[in-house]
């Protein structure tokens, strides 16, 4: 029963998340899900990007805003806010990765993931 609550939960944090990157239109939106690789670090990562150091703050504070009204759930840890480069917002089972632009094109994140199921949630890239 716990397990099932448990990825009843999760699922429903991964949807609100994405739908709040949705609302504020985060570019190159993709869920990478770590479930079937042993020693993963999280569930899921969710990577997406920004237009502009403001687009990138705002889609990052609207998942920490949203996420908090519609499930209850605070991030256990977030960080870059300083620069908005790189913005971490971290939930214990799901990692969400905001980039600027040329700073997700210089890390390739995503790239570093190859035997994780990536799913994309927009026509970007």
């Amino acid at each position: 029963m716990t397990n099932e609550k448990t990825k009843a939960e999760t699922s429903i944090l991964l949807n609100n998340i994405i739908e709040s990157i949705e609302e504020k239109k985060g570019k190159g939106l993709k869920s990478l899900d770590f479930i079937n690789i042993k020693n993963s670090v999280c569930e899921y990562f969710i990577i997406c990007h920004g237009t502009s150091k403001v687009h990138v703050e705002a889609i990052s504070d609207f998942i920490i805003e949203n996420v908090k009204m519609k499930t209850k759930t605070a991030p256990w840890h977030k960080e870059g806010f300083e620069n908005a480069e790189w913005i971490l917002i971290d939930y214990a089972n799901i990692i969400v990765h905001v980039f600027q632009e040329e700073t997700r094109k210089f890390y390739k994140l995503e790239s570093l993931w190859a035997d994780a199921d990536i799913k994309h949630y927009n026509d970007e890239e």
